[in-house]
């Protein structure tokens, strides 16, 4: 993953020169990242990505060489883009910003801040993009890997997308967030290097269409590697590929090794699966597990349970590493608050004609409340002015709408401190401890919340005070 501030769109840099040019680039600034959407129509997604943004954010300074390739830019006038003096105040800029975040592996629902930077304009400004990127894609796919692993009931799920996914970066990335998301392991051996997370893997076709047959290719297998005996069945004839991995099965068991199971890749998965479950038991394997795979998703995943398939492990590529229908999580960075001459903090809102993409103001912070071990409701409340006893939580886009929370309700604040000042404070977790974080997330939230089909909305919204400042900003800029 590469650590360069030039990790960015053109138009950070232009507002970060004209900031320097105004004076304005030391003034206190306060950004949230978030989004506005959940995806693949769902109840939630899963926050992910913050582990990649801490260790780009380490490394944020400009080189020598990045500097001198940007002051190669011209402007419109041929010109160089950047002023000289603009360039040196960049090769002595240094992190200097809070961060708050909340957890990976959290769920979380639209408009809440995943992220919150507070510190110099022109640093907030510039790490925009970079941000973007990098929590936006991996927590599509953390949600659909929740989204595919809830389908499958407690069954592992293998992710197999590297040779579908988008590009080198995107494939590391993508089986990160699939693991947060509760796969049980990767085909993709850096990932598994880089993070830690478990690679599974035989062969292909390829392997036995080498051979003159197909028992020879999976006796040669098994010969080779004795210890990782998982045939893929359908090159020729499918249920006769099962009695041949029964054959191998036993040479294999002979010489004091266990045939693991079979792949299932093509056909009528549901109808395969059952036959194949029969020939293995009656073969003498009834340990043994049937893998499927064929451009599976959540949804194919559900339709084959409810059609009694004996699948018991579910190898999930494009659909998984890609986000499938559903391409970007569309977050969006927007400013908050900024410091003002008289050294107060001075809400700002963005607005729009579309009710969803006026921008929330202030400092923000997003309070959950339990009951019973439940997940009952987020409100987003302004840290200035902090969040009352009893709360009322306002729906983002429909202010007809409103839940109340008693006072008394056990509850947590979910940006966490990061950086401070620029400095790590924060002890990140391991990536099994966020999948496990992520479990337990999913766990507290109603059931009804988390089905594929028109899910029930969690009451997640702004709180009444924050809401009434809101409304309050929006008529003063309209008039």
């Amino acid at each position: 993953m590469t650590t360069s501030p030039l990790l960015t769109d053109l138009y950070q840099l232009t507002m970060a020169a004209g900031y320097w040019k105004c004076g304005k680039a030391e003034q206190e600034a306060v950004f949230h990242l978030f989004f506005r959407k959940l995806p693949f129509s769902g109840g939630y997604a899963v926050a992910a990505g913050l582990g990649d943004v801490v260790k780009w954010l380490q490394g944020f300074r400009f080189s020598a060489a990045e500097l001198d390739y940007l002051a190669t830019l011209p402007g419109r006038d041929g010109r160089p883009l950047f002023e000289r003096g603009f360039l040196d105040y960049l090769s002595t800029l240094d992190w200097r910003c809070d961060v708050d975040a909340i957890p990976e592996g959290t769920v979380v629902f639209p408009h809440e801040p995943l992220i919150r930077i507070k510190g110099p304009l022109i640093q907030a400004q510039l790490v925009e993009t970079a941000l973007l990127n990098m929590i936006n894609f991996q927590t599509l796919i953390a949600t659909k890997s929740a989204r595919v692993c809830l389908a499958a009931q407690g069954e592992p799920v293998l992710e197999f997308g590297l040779r579908r996914a988008q590009g080198p970066d995107g494939a590391v990335m993508a089986s990160r967030a699939a693991f947060i998301g509760g796969c049980a392991s990767t085909s993709n051996v850096l990932a598994g290097m880089t993070h830690g997370i478990p690679v599974r893997g035989t062969h292909a076709h390829s392997w036995v269409m080498s051979f003159d047959t197909e028992l020879a290719a999976f006796e040669a297998y098994a010969q080779a590697l004795p210890n990782n005996c998982v045939f893929l069945v359908d090159t020729y004839d499918t249920l006769e590929g099962v009695r041949h991995a029964v054959e191998a099965g036993h040479h294999l068991r002979d010489r004091g090794h266990e045939l693991a199971g079979i792949r299932l890749d093509s056909g009528d998965l549901a109808w395969l699966s059952v036959e194949a479950r029969r020939i293995l038991d009656e073969g003498g394997f009834p340990n043994a597990f049937i893998v499927a795979s064929n451009d599976l998703d959540e949804h194919l995943i559900e339709s084959l349970k409810h059609q009694g398939s004996r699948i018991g492990v579910w190898g999930v590529g494009t659909q998984m590493v890609t986000g499938g229908s559903q391409p970007a999580l569309g977050g969006v960075y927007k400013l908050g608050a900024i410091r003002n001459a008289s050294g107060e903090w001075e809400p700002k809102i963005k607005l729009s004609e579309q009710a969803v993409k006026v921008s929330n103001p202030g400092i923000q912070q997003v309070r959950r409340f339990t009951l019973n071990g439940e997940f009952r409701g987020d409100a987003i409340f302004d840290e200035e002015h902090g969040c009352p006893a009893s709360v009322e939580i306002i729906h983002p886009s429909d202010p007809t709408r409103s839940k109340h929370i008693p006072e008394g309700a056990a509850h947590e604040d979910l940006l966490q401190p990061v950086f401070r000042a620029g400095k790590l404070i924060a002890a990140l977790p391991t990536l099994p401890q966020i999948q496990t974080r992520c479990r337990e997330q999913l766990a507290h939230l109603h059931d009804t919340v988390k089905r594929l089909q028109h899910p029930h909305a969690y009451p997640a919204g702004i709180e009444r005070t924050l809401y009434e400042q809101k409304m309050q900003l929006i008529q003063k800029a309209r008039t």
